[in-house]
């Protein structure tokens, strides 16, 4: 849309779709509204009522649900955040549409190779930090924490993704360059994420799109952060907070690792972001608020 300059104008559409909370999405959806098409927006509702965290996150969701017609959320609890904003516009639970596609290419992605792990005998942890609010004091203690799962677990390996950013970047590569047991990779294609997330025994992440994606092929999630705006994750069992305190890292992992019974609760815990057909609902609510039916 921002590229489109005056083809906008001369080919106006009659409905924008902006998925999440980027501020791409945002600016796509503030353009539309500049320009009087009515917008719709997948992954509504998603809070964690502080407005700083995640940062800017959370106020570009915010601002997307004020000048939105269509709200997709995921969950009912999304939905009850978007009513109790009193937001105008249609309300509807649909599910995630991330949930699609990971059960779309699920079916096609395979473990990848990776020098020097085996995926049966060494429990493989897939670890991605990038978010703002991590940079700096709270990425050192998250590299903390790391070392002390490797050094107290001997049959653990660790694949982790290489953000772009420098100020991510640079840290990890200074703490994990030459250990063997961390394979310090490019960003992952979807494919190889998938198929990494099929393989490995459970995630430490800041991510928010993971919290949804690893519980639907059965993967405990400790999410690194101290708020989520997924709070359906925790309350399900699917996912935990652990914050960026290396010794509560360590506890957490630890206890995933040692204890079967804790580790088959949450890989067991029904995943609440979809079934894989929020796609087709819509579509569906599209084509009606467009009276295409």
């Amino acid at each position: 849309l921002i590229g489109l300059g005056q083809e906008f104008h001369e080919f106006k559409p009659n409905l924008v779709l902006v998925q999440g909370d980027t501020s791409t999405a945002f600016a796509a959806a503030l353009s539309s509204f500049y320009e009087g098409v009515p917008v719709g927006h997948v992954e509504a509702g998603l809070r964690t009522n502080q407005l700083n965290d995640p940062f800017p996150e959370e106020g570009n969701r915010r601002l997307i649900s004020q000048i939105a017609s269509l709200h997709f959320a995921p969950t009912k609890d999304s939905k009850r955040n978007l009513l109790d904003s009193n937001v105008t516009g249609l309300v509807e639970v649909t599910g995630n549409t991330v949930i699609d596609s990971l059960f779309m290419i699920s079916k096609k992605a395979f473990i990848p190779e990776y020098k020097g792990i085996d995926w049966i005998s060494n429990k493989v942890i897939f670890v991605s930090v990038h978010r703002r609010e991590n940079w700096g004091k709270r990425l050192e203690n998250i590299i903390e924490g790391i070392k002390l799962i490797l050094d107290s677990h001997k049959e653990v390996f660790i694949v982790l993704p290489m953000h772009p950013n420098s100020i991510v970047r640079e840290p990890l590569l200074k703490s994990f360059k030459n250990n063997p047991r961390i394979i310090l990779s490019k960003p992952l294609n979807y494919f190889d994420l998938i198929g990494t997330l099929k393989g490995c025994y459970l995630l430490l992440t800041d991510s928010g799109g993971l919290q949804e994606e690893a519980p639907a092929l059965g993967k405990p999630v400790l999410v690194l952060r101290n708020t989520t705006e997924r709070p359906e994750a925790v309350n399900s069992g699917t996912a935990k907070l652990v914050g960026t305190n290396p010794i509560n890292i360590f506890k957490e992992t630890s206890n995933l690792l040692l204890n079967e019974k804790e580790y088959q609760n949450m890989s067991n815990a029904i995943n609440p972001f979809g079934d894989g057909r929020s796609s087709f609902r819509i579509l569906d609510i599209c084509r009606e608020y467009l009276n295409l039916n």
